[in-house]
């Protein structure tokens, strides 16, 4: 039986995030999901288009399961830790854009 391990804070909760995202198309997936996520929130809130929000969800978990269902071969993080695994995704972006975390 798999066991949730439980973290109090989101920099004990990080490294473990980044475990299961050790693959790097599983990486690149997360990158891709979350730039299209970006790009939709920009576009909704430059447009006024409220209906592309609905969208959001949908592009950003799409690619991130794909990477970890066929590549990673994990389950998200999301499915245990959905708040910090959310947080996680946007850090882990921006440490792919700065070079901490190799594309």
């Amino acid at each position: 039986m798999d066991t949730v391990k439980n973290f109090d804070r989101f920099a004990d909760f990080y490294p473990y995030y980044l475990q299961e995202h050790r693959d790097s198309t599983c990486r690149r997936l997360h990158f891709i999901g979350t730039s299209l996520v970006l790009l939709l929130l920009a576009t909704a809130l430059l447009s006024g288009d409220w209906r592309l929000l609905w969208i959001l969800p949908l592009a950003g978990y799409t690619f991130a399961w794909v990477g970890h269902f066929f590549f990673e071969r994990n389950r998200p993080a999301t499915f245990k830790h959905p708040f910090y695994s959310l947080l996680g995704d946007f850090v882990m972006y921006r440490d792919m854009l700065t070079g901490k975390v190799p594309f």
